[in-house]
């Protein structure tokens, strides 16, 4: 029995959000102890930004992978995006849960890559899917850029 579009959709996005959701469980313990005491990079936002940002991405790549799933069902390209999505689950258990932004940096590298693939190939299923990633992507990257920043001036 296939799966109702509407139901798909709400799938997605709400495992995208689930993710968000525990990982902001982890990251609210960590910011009030350890994090605060950490130097910041220059350019590091206020705390109060990080949940809007990543809730709006998160629908965002959550209606992706949908769209992508409507024209080809379970395929490569959302293999790929789950990847992207378990390597994002992973980074906030290592940079808050374990405090360590050096394990944080090789996750974020590697969803760094497995994002940069997930948009390829959804560039060639549905260019609007591929386009819906581009933000998290450019999210991605200044997150690894706070990652390295958080590295470098905090290593004893």
């Amino acid at each position: 029995m296939p799966v109702p579009s509407a139901l798909a959709l709400v799938g997605f996005v709400g495992l995208c959000l689930l993710v968000g959701a525990v990982g902001g469980s982890i990251t609210a313990r960590a910011v009030q102890g350890w994090y605060a005491g950490l130097n910041a990079p220059p350019g590091t936002p206020p705390n109060w930004v990080f949940a809007p940002v990543w809730s709006v991405l998160y629908v965002m790549i959550g209606v992706a992978a949908w769209l992508v799933w409507k024209r080809r069902g379970p395929s490569r390209p959302l293999r790929l995006w789950g990847w992207q999505l378990a390597a994002n689950a992973l980074w906030v258990p290592a940079f808050f849960g374990l405090r360590s932004p050096g394990l944080g940096l090789v996750v974020l590298a590697a969803m760094l890559m497995l994002t940069a693939l997930t948009i390829l190939a959804f560039l060639r299923v549905r260019r609007i899917a591929g386009w819906l990633m581009a933000p998290y992507a450019c999210w991605a990257a200044y997150a690894s850029y706070l990652n390295v920043g958080f590295w470098l001036l905090n290593r004893h």
